[in-house]
């Protein structure tokens, strides 16, 4: 892979994963957590993953203070100036725009990739040569271009992109790059079956790649509110002086996503149909898709867990803990610490719910 001094990543990792409670808390959420028994934390392999293509020294990762030390810790070889901490959360705009800025001042000709910190790739090179089409496009247009992943199934789970079908490619070396035609949110089970059927619908991986002059060019038209509290920190970004002007930035600066606020209003957006083997990861069923079943299509992580008349489960216990089920047939069954989560697969979109109704009734204790 071409490792070009002018490719940057912005890796987000500031998600406290609720739908992954209670393995997931906000002292220590998923991307910090060896999900998969790999041997790696899903941040770590990430970073790996995007050294690949970019200088190490170009990669940073945006993230909320509280978890700087699991980053430093995580991944040593980090420069402090890489690990770009928020005080507080107010989603993905403002989040890409503190990481302009900051990249601003190293290189005004970076293209860069953004992407959040807790997918997994399965077809890693594939993915990697979809990115470096990608920023190859975006050196030479001014594009603002997303992954899309061909759907295998009409999930709820996932945004979906609609492109401009026909065969006319607007990319000659790339023909998988359409334009965008609409964005939509997680649709309900009966649209996410049309979208299917349809055949020009993609879902969205929340995987961005551009120029950072059209990135900013497009903060200043659809956010510039937002670009103009970061456009103040210039001068300060990379000194003593970063901190407190973050901290103030984010006490006025509004909550808005990258999606909403950028891409679903600019017209120069593309998308690049691909399939490397993607999940964003974002709950226990999309766990149980990637991890080894046994015979009766059971996951189990724990040494002591016995299942009968058991099937298609996805069972996470403490490593010793003995552990005797009897009857289940599609559930979640989740041990953390001080808590046991046991609830229906087809449920697992109410997990969310469940904790803030935890927060709310039981305190942070258990979240």
């Amino acid at each position: 892979m071409a490792k070009s001094k002018h490719n940057y990543c912005v890796i987000m990792a500031g998600g406290i994963g609720a739908r992954f409670w209670p393995m997931s808390r906000t002292t220590h959420p998923k991307q910090f957590i060896d999900i998969l028994g790999t041997g790696e934390t899903l941040i770590q392999q990430t970073y790996k993953r995007f050294k690949r293509i970019c200088p190490k020294e170009n990669i940073y990762i945006v993230t909320n203070e509280i978890y700087k030390s699991l980053v430093q810790t995580q991944i040593p070889e980090l420069a402090s100036q890489q690990i770009l901490l928020e005080p507080s959360r107010r989603n993905t705009a403002p989040c890409v725009a503190y990481a302009n800025y900051c990249i601003l001042g190293r290189d005004p000709d970076a293209r860069i990739v953004v992407a959040p910190s807790d997918h997994i790739i399965l077809k890693e090179d594939i993915f990697l040569n979809n990115i470096e089409s990608a920023l190859d496009a975006a050196t030479k247009n001014d594009w603002l271009l997303t992954l899309g992943i061909r759907p295998s199934r009409p999930d709820t789970g996932y945004g979906y992109i609609q492109y401009v079908a026909g065969k006319k490619h607007v990319y000659p070396k790339e023909k998988h790059i359409k334009k965008v035609k609409t964005f939509t949110e997680k649709p309900n089970l009966e649209l996410a079956e049309t979208f299917l059927k349809c055949g020009d619908f993609l879902w969205n991986s929340g995987i961005f790649i551009w120029s950072l002059k059209s990135i900013m060019k497009a903060f200043e038209r659809y956010l510039p509110d937002v670009d103009a509290l970061f456009k103040n920190g210039i001068g300060k970004y990379g000194t003593k002086e970063e901190k407190a002007f973050i901290s103030s930035t984010y006490t006025v600066c509004k909550s808005i996503s990258l999606d909403y606020g950028v891409m679903e209003a600019a017209s120069n957006v593309y998308v690049l149909a691909a399939d490397f083997g993607w999940s964003d990861l974002g709950t226990w069923g999309s766990l149980y898709e990637n991890r080894s079943k046994d015979k009766n299509g059971n996951t189990i992580v724990g040494k002591n867990v016995m299942m009968y008349d058991s099937s298609n489960c996805i069972v996470n216990m403490p490593r010793e803990k003995l552990v005797v089920l009897e009857g289940l047939n599609d559930f979640i069954v989740v041990e953390s610490e001080n808590v046991l989560l046991i609830c229906r697969k087809t449920d697992e979109q109410q997990i969310r719910q469940y904790v803030n109704d935890v927060m709310l009734e039981k305190g942070e204790k258990f979240v």
